[in-house]
């Protein structure tokens, strides 16, 4: 393969998960793990979700995570507790270090994301959350 399709083929997203609750794609030319959920997720989407996403950024050696939220509702409680034990760990060892977090539109899951983005901030990471996904976007691509 010449150079320029190997810089080409580089360029293009990969697209790891895409059904009709949640969406997940590898950007290699930021090196940014994006998800978005498109409804209330049934039990054991968020956990496949996470998952898939904590094994591109071990495969790609990834450091930046955009969550595009905006249709969330709101998580689970054995959800949460499930990413704070097994995925934020795995994420952190893998070596996350900057999420962007696009907020539910919802009252309820705005404050449960910002409380999760406040629990993020006290672990050490490099986290904010946005109303728009081009201001996430543009945020995580300047770190």
């Amino acid at each position: 393969m010449s150079r320029g399709l190997r810089e080409a083929a580089a360029m293009q997203t990969l697209t790891i998960l895409d059904d009709e609750h949640v969406s997940l794609w590898y950007h290699p030319e930021t090196g940014i793990v994006h998800h978005r959920i498109h409804k209330y997720l049934v039990p054991g989407v968020f956990r496949k979700l996470l998952t898939a996403g904590a094994e591109v950024l071990e495969k790609h050696g990834a450091t930046k995570y955009l969550s595009d939220d905006r249709s969330n509702v709101v998580v689970a409680p054995d959800d949460i507790k499930w990413a704070d034990e097994n995925w934020y760990p795995r994420v952190r060892k893998a070596g996350l270090k900057h999420w962007a977090l696009v907020l539910p539109s919802t009252m309820v899951g705005s404050v449960q994301a910002r409380t999760i983005l406040e629990d993020r901030r006290k672990q050490g990471l490099d986290v904010e959350g946005f109303d728009s996904i081009e201001a996430a976007m543009a945020w995580l691509q300047s770190k």
